[in-house]
């Protein structure tokens, strides 16, 4: 047997779930799969899910990327396989497969956002809808998009990483989190040092020089699309430039709060958005 394969995956068995701590909650018709974003774990939903995971309406999948700190095996994440997105949409695709799931909604924030877009290309039939929160097909301007950043804000965003990353995590987190909401900024610093020490850099190479703008017409699943008011990751101009061009349905729904992370910093005008799109309005909260 060749180092480093593992056996589960010759034998062709359901090996993807277990290994990227894949839990299922709820006996609900509707399914709702939360996948996290850049540098944290499905902890990160920890405020949203008992509003679905606790009704008979739902169930709900969470899972940890191969690059999260949560997830056990080292040998999982290879910067050479997951040298693309695309990579993590088939990773996506296996584990849908492999857990018996179709017809989801995917709600996807910051980088799973592109992800769930790639995935339901692929196999259209495993996507009900898309919720893109927080996402981006392009994070660098270039003359005609407006994407937050410059080549060479990226360029020393990196260099920081590499650097120092413990200095970085402490000053981009104050950036990305709205910084008086002490609690939310310290889950996702948290998050961020339980990365291994290799995975930090190369992940934020792919995913701060991606441009997956052209696969946006091609995208034929339902979309909601939601943003915050003020986000230092994705300007509004993002946000609109993926309602205009994506192929199916699209919907912009807005949250008022600062940062990147609704789900920590205003996880009721966001669990209100997500049962507008589901159908199930709530009224209580």
């Amino acid at each position: 047997m060749e180092p480093n394969v593992n056996p589960n995956m010759l034998l062709g068995q359901k090996w993807l779930p277990s290994a990227l701590n894949a839990t299922s909650q709820g006996l609900g018709t509707e399914t709702i799969v939360f996948a996290h974003g850049y540098g944290t774990d499905q902890s990160i939903w920890y405020k949203i899910i008992p509003f679905f995971a606790q009704s008979e309406n739902y169930r709900v999948v969470l899972f940890d990327w191969p690059f999260s700190g949560a997830v056990n095996d080292p040998n999982l994440y290879d910067p050479l396989k997951y040298s693309s997105l695309e990579a993590y949409a088939d990773e996506l695709v296996t584990l849908l497969d492999q857990m018996d799931l179709k017809d989801v909604t995917f709600v996807g924030h910051s980088m799973s956002g592109m992800i769930g877009c790639l995935a339901s290309i692929q196999r259209p039939e495993l996507f009900k809808r898309l919720v893109l929160v927080c996402a981006s097909p392009r994070y660098i301007n270039i003359e005609d998009y407006e994407g937050g950043f410059t080549s060479s804000d990226i360029e020393q965003l990196l260099k920081d990483i590499e650097s120092n990353f413990e200095n970085w995590v402490s000053a981009f987190s104050l950036l990305a989190v709205d910084p008086n909401d002490e609690p939310s900024v310290n889950k996702f610093r948290e998050c961020l040092k339980r990365m291994r020490g290799d995975v930090p850099a190369p992940l934020a190479k792919i995913v701060f020089n991606s441009d997956y703008r052209d696969i946006l017409e091609k995208v034929e699943t339902p979309c909601t699309i939601i943003q915050t008011s003020s986000d230092m990751v994705v300007p509004h101009s993002a946000a609109l430039y993926m309602e205009k061009k994506i192929k199916g349905k699209a919907t912009l729904e807005m949250v008022d709060t600062k940062g990147h992370f609704p789900q920590l910093t205003a996880h009721l005008q966001l669990v209100n958005v997500l049962m507008g799109v589901l159908g199930f309005g709530l009224t209580q909260i």
